[in-house]
């Protein structure tokens, strides 16, 4: 997959989106602000949300439409007013993606219905995500794909028949740059609901970029989602988790987004490949093994022992393992005292 010049797969380290959302607070300097201290981590990508209220609900008092579970960092918000208070207003839109492009990082959104995708086209908008509550609403999915970008689909809250009718429905309409992301759409969410092995198994049945929207706290799922084959990491990022806004209370602050983005490159370094040997590296610390060495002077002829051979550090003789085929057997050559025994020198 590729967002423009920047590569997704198992090749490169991960693809690490800052997911600004409602965390500006309805302050265009705050939402700018973000922008910058994402690049300033190192993060490739910020990206916004786009949608109006009025597109996304109803503006109603109805108790269906009235967030009533307590243990919700929404509880007692009604839909239309938790929307309206967290959309990024569309004529900030172009100020922010031209302070992205200004600073060399890649800016792309969430439209939540072909209104919004219009509109961030004509922004040239390099990418669209689909949010795991939109990602049964195929409409939308079809004005995506009519604009031929990539798109990133969110997952959450969907059974394996729900994914399948999604890939199955890009596959149709013969478009291949898209990738999935694992998601439990709770916020936050807890590790013990992450299932992270799920990435794995989402590339074996698709063969297609995988990825993680994170919303558990700290760095440490995100993390361990790379050694699953996550290619993109997708955190909620705010400047400060005490600024009182809508989601800045389960987001990720600068210092955590810079340290996701250096473990993450560290960790898929890690990944390496299956191998089994002594690394470049290692060759350095075979003074510290243990291996077969002389512990007198040894004369051609003379018969090895317990008295004139030994398993001590450092590793440069021949294998522990080889320490009975000496015993009793003579030498082939003189040895001087604390040398390295070879298999060479023992006379068959």
């Amino acid at each position: 997959m590729r967002i423009k010049q920047r590569v997704i797969s198992e090749k490169r380290p991960p693809f690490i989106v800052a997911e600004i959302s409602a965390n500006h607070n309805n302050n265009l300097n705050r939402a700018l602000k973000l922008v910058y201290e994402a690049k300033k981590a190192g993060a490739d990508a910020v990206k916004l949300q786009t949608y109006k209220a009025n597109t996304i609900t109803l503006k109603s008092k109805n108790k269906e439409f009235l967030i009533n579970d307590k243990k919700s960092i929404w509880h007692g918000k009604y839909l239309y007013d938790l929307y309206k208070q967290g959309s990024t207003p569309w004529g900030w839109h172009k100020k922010i993606f031209d302070y992205a492009k200004k600073n060399k990082i890649i800016c792309f959104s969430s439209p939540f219905d072909e209104e919004a995708v219009d509109f961030l086209d004509k922004l040239n908008c390099p990418a669209f995500k689909i949010a795991s509550f939109e990602n049964n609403h195929f409409p939308l999915m079809k004005k995506i794909i009519s604009k031929k970008k990539p798109a990133i689909i969110s997952t959450g809250a969907s059974k394996l028949q729900d994914i399948r009718n999604i890939v199955n429905f890009f596959k149709r309409k013969k478009f291949k740059n898209f990738a999935l992301l694992k998601c439990t759409s709770s916020y936050p969410s807890s590790a013990t609901e992450s299932n992270l092995k799920t990435i794995s198994d989402l590339r074996k049945k698709f063969n297609i970029e995988v990825g993680l929207s994170d919303h558990t706290p700290g760095i440490g799922s995100a993390i361990i989602a790379i050694a699953y084959g996550a290619t993109i990491i997708e955190k909620h990022f705010t400047l400060s988790r005490k600024g009182g806004g809508l989601d800045d209370s389960f987001s990720i602050e600068p210092n955590e987004l810079s340290l996701l983005v250096e473990e993450s490159r560290r960790a898929w370094l890690s990944k390496g490949k299956t191998f089994y040997g002594i690394t470049k590296s290692e060759k350095k610390s075979l003074i510290f093994k243990r291996s077969i060495f002389t512990t007198k002077n040894i004369k051609k002829g003379e018969i090895f022992s317990k008295e004139n051979i030994s398993i001590v550090r450092p590793g440069f003789g021949t294998s522990p393992i080889n320490f009975k085929k000496f015993i009793g057997k003579k030498a082939l050559t003189n040895i001087k005292k604390a040398k390295p025994l070879k298999l060479s020198y023992l006379k068959r």
